[in-house]
């Protein structure tokens, strides 16, 4: 399943904090979030929120920008869909 990602620096500790339409909020705990560092602790949070292995976390596009396109694999559309609609 392949979702956007939006992420917002500077958090205290890194959560998603809302959904709107298919763009995932998500706070950061990094400065930057235009680095590799950004990217690799957005795809830890995204394989534990999701649970799935971090490997099953793609980065599509937008690794220098605050928009992100990621692709989750190792789970199915319906159980995604599920986990997505959950969040308010």
């Amino acid at each position: 399943m392949i979702i956007k990602v939006r992420l917002i620096p500077g958090a205290a500790r890194t959560e998603v904090i809302s959904r709107i339409g298919s763009v995932l909020r998500v706070r950061i705990n990094t400065k930057k979030v235009d680095d590799d560092p950004a990217n690799a602790a957005m795809k830890v949070f995204l394989a534990d929120f999701f649970d799935v292995p971090q490997h099953s976390i793609i980065l599509v596009k937008g690794a220098k920008g605050k928009e992100k396109t990621v692709e989750v694999r190792d789970k199915s559309e319906e159980e995604l869909r599920q986990i997505m609609d959950a969040i308010p």
